[in-house]
């Protein structure tokens, strides 16, 4: 906790000076000095094991008990242990256990272990749920980061984990002061229904990277706005408070980087029915005025009729409203028993 705080306080300074020059980048030399950075530190941490150690996984799951693989050390990943099995293994994955641990697909094992594929067939798919929810957030915030002209800034907030009980996933944002009298019209949320449908038709993986504090705060120094700088200072300390390993987890989409509270899934492409539903104003917050943007998502094995559709979407249309319990409730997939026209947003043509 003392080493996190003080890397925190050590990188400060470092985020308040790189304020005057962050408001000079685009967001695409933002998104290209992330994504850069994010390899960096990526090839660093592969570095670290330069000769192949070879590892024992032991699979476990219906019809896998007693499958030994041998793998490599700090370079497989349970993705590179589906591709030794079958291609429904490949297809279905979602997540990974790793003795009982949650585990990203794509987060290469270091040490002989025991590996679960989860799938949202389970019997139990909780986990895998929680994690497509949160996924959903995380592409829902990344078509929120490109769609608006340049001259707009879209600062994301932390994204809140909120049960898919709730009816919507949930992300949180703060638009530039000049569109605080916007409302968002049907036409708008149909577009960046579009651009999220288009990011799931490239079937982008998730690449998870656990970091020090201070390399998630030298990632996100530089913001168009000094507020985010601070806000990210905050989420990145509250982050390395909750991991018992002091890290913090970032997620790469294409080149859009993301701090996230838990695992993703391995890829957009198991999204399939998607809609953006609503973006509620809510308060003014220290970054501005807060607001939420919501969603509804259906994974590839799970597709409801267009008329149960219907109902759910009207659901996720209502304000979620997040408490500091919600995440912690037990999670199932949207059930169905559970404004007017105005201009269209400044988006990117």
């Amino acid at each position: 906790m003392m080493a996190c705080k003080t890397a925190c306080q050590m990188l400060q300074r470092r985020l308040v000076s790189s304020a005057a020059t962050s408001a000079r980048l685009s967001l695409a030399e933002l998104q290209s000095r992330r994504d850069s950075l994010f390899s960096q530190e990526q090839a660093r941490q592969r570095a670290l094991y330069p000769r192949v150690e070879k590892i024992e996984v032991h699979m476990q799951g219906p019809g896998l008990q007693g499958t030994l693989l041998v793998m490599n050390k700090g370079m497989s990943t349970p993705h590179s242990c589906a591709r030794h099995l079958t291609e429904w293994h490949m297809d279905s994955a979602v997540l990974a256990l790793v003795d009982g641990e949650s585990w990203p697909l794509h987060k290469p094992l270091t040490q002989s272990c025991s590996l679960t594929l989860l799938t949202f067939k389970d019997a139990n798919p909780l986990l895998a749920n929680q994690a497509y929810w949160r996924s959903c957030a995380a592409l829902l915030g990344q078509v929120l980061q490109n769609a608006f002209k340049d001259e707009y800034t879209v600062e994301l907030l932390k994204i809140p984990d909120v049960p898919v009980t709730s009816g919507a996933f949930v992300c949180d944002v703060v638009l530039d002061q000049q569109l605080d009298s916007w409302t968002p019209s049907e036409e708008a949320l149909r577009s960046f229904t579009r651009d999220a449908q288009q990011l799931i038709h490239k079937d982008l993986p998730w690449e998870p990277l656990e970091v020090a504090p201070s390399v998630a705060l030298d990632i996100f120094a530089h913001s168009r706005f000094e507020y985010n700088n601070k806000c990210k200072q905050t989420e990145v300390e509250e982050l390395a408070a909750q991991s018992s390993s002091g890290t913090v987890s970032l997620y790469r989409c294409g080149d859009h980087v993301t701090l996230s509270e838990g695992p993703l899934v391995a890829r957009t492409g198991l999204c399939m029915q998607y809609e953006v539903t609503a973006i509620h104003s809510l308060e003014q917050g220290p970054w501005g005025l807060h607001r939420r943007a919501q969603g509804l998502s259906l994974p590839q094995q799970l597709q409801a009729h267009h008329t149960v559709w219907r109902k759910l979407r009207k659901r996720a249309e209502k304000l979620v409203e997040v408490t500091p319990s919600s995440a912690s409730e037990t999670a199932a997939l949207p059930s169905e028993d559970s404004h007017p026209q105005s201009p269209a947003p400044p988006t990117q043509q």
